[in-house]
């Protein structure tokens, strides 16, 4: 691996603070027997290799051609484990979890790495000793100027995809465009891609869900309105000093990589719609622009569970991945409307042939089914992993659910 070490840039005073590693730490090999014991898993080596299929008994399982560990996930965990094989005496800080799963960030901690979000630690207490990780999602613009000042050391492990969607709010911002943002607003990779927008005076964001509050912007392109109804709404979601009469008038799309990739799309077409109703064709490349910043690896999975529904016929889904994960809870968006789907964080939510653990699709917290497991005959499930979820864990899933299989048919 290239070692990449670099000072960050220069901030507003342009003096240079912090050595940063942005292509890991040259300990590639020395981890890669760690990262293996941690989080591969032997079993699902083998279910690929037999073609994405695991038969036990009365059980089919199968796997989603394309789940778990994206390439930037991968690279991110990576990197935090060279970084504590490099820096073993000095404290080790992540900005906040490295990615949406509780088994890894756990791991990390048993490393000694420690997090900056829990009690009693803050940036103030940050210094040229320190080593921070940034995580996958990246930071905040205000966060990393604040990093630098007090001189720490920075592993960067942010995503590829996600510096590309940063690309693209800056280019608005440097043109006089809003960034509208697919995404949710409180994410950590949506409140770091708004920041981008504020490097330039005059740069603006707002942040939108879904097709619902597309819809209330779009209308507002279309016929104008209330400035104060509009900021009431989007509280949170617009950047200081937005005013939407005169911001929304040029404007760009962005979005959260992990959002649900053909949503993302609407989005852009119904705001695409709304600019050339208002303002007619020939204004629409001069007050509308749109990048392809939706992450390919989001895309392959959503595009491999519907591979799967689609596939030989399944009495039910089981998604795994941490509750709090955005691409997740999009694949078991995805499934829920053609199966009886199950979003588990671990093997241990599936606690009985009765009853299994999960967060229902569109709720925020953790309930408890009955009844989900077929108790005779054949079972056929898909199973699929979000791109925070190891091996491991998928591996243990399929395990516990040949051994609540198990039994006559």
């Amino acid at each position: 691996m290239c070692l990449d070490v670099q000072p960050a840039a220069a901030g507003r005073t342009g003096s240079v603070s912090s050595q940063v590693f942005r292509r890991g730490l040259a300990l590639k090999a020395e981890v890669a027997d760690a990262l293996a014991a941690d989080y591969h898993s032997r079993l699902v080596a083998d279910i690929k290799a037999n073609q994405y299929l695991f038969r036990s008994g009365r059980l089919r399982v199968y796997l989603a051609r394309e789940f778990g560990f994206c390439y930037g996930v991968d690279r991110a965990v990576d990197y935090a484990y060279q970084a504590s094989r490099r820096f073993p005496d000095r404290r080790i800080v992540l900005t906040g979890e490295i990615i949406h799963n509780p088994h890894v960030n756990q791991r990390l901690r048993d490393l000694g790495v420690q997090f900056l979000t829990d009690p009693g630690q803050s940036v103030e207490g940050l210094g040229p000793d320190d080593v921070v990780i940034l995580p996958a999602f990246g930071v905040t613009t205000e966060l990393l100027g604040r990093l630098e000042s007090r001189q720490c050391t920075l592993v960067d492990t942010t995503c590829g995809s996600v510096l590309n969607v940063w690309k693209n709010v800056r280019r608005y911002a440097q043109d006089g465009f809003t960034s509208v943002i697919h995404g949710k607003y409180y994410h950590e990779e949506t409140r770091a891609t708004a920041s981008q927008a504020l490097r330039y005076p005059g740069g603006h964001y707002l942040v939108v869900r879904d097709r619902a509050e597309t819809g209330l912007v779009s209308e507002f392109i279309r016929r104008g309105g209330n400035d104060r109804a509009l900021l009431e709404r989007f509280d949170g979601a617009v950047s200081p000093g937005f005013v939407p009469s005169r911001d929304l008038g040029r404007i760009g799309l962005a979005n959260q990589t992990t959002m649900l990739a053909s949503e993302s799309i609407e989005v852009g077409e119904m705001l695409r719609a709304a600019v050339r109703d208002r303002y007619g064709d020939a204004e629409l490349d001069r007050r509308f622009r749109a990048f392809d910043t939706i992450c390919s690896a989001t895309q392959d999975r959503q595009d491999a569970v519907m591979d799967l529904l689609d596939g030989p016929p399944l009495d039910l889904v089981v998604v795994i991945g941490g509750y709090n994960s955005s691409n997740t809870a999009n694949l078991a968006r995805i499934c829920s409307g053609r199966l009886p789907t199950f979003h588990v964080a671990d093997a241990s939510c599936l606690v009985s042939p009765d009853e299994i653990r999960h967060r229902p699709v569109g709720g925020q917290a953790e309930a408890a089914a009955r009844g989900w497991l077929p108790q005779t005959g054949e079972i056929s499930v898909g199973l699929t992993a979000g791109a925070s979820t190891p091996d491991v864990i998928v591996g243990e899933v399929v395990e516990r659910l040949a051994r609540f299989a198990a039994g006559p048919s």
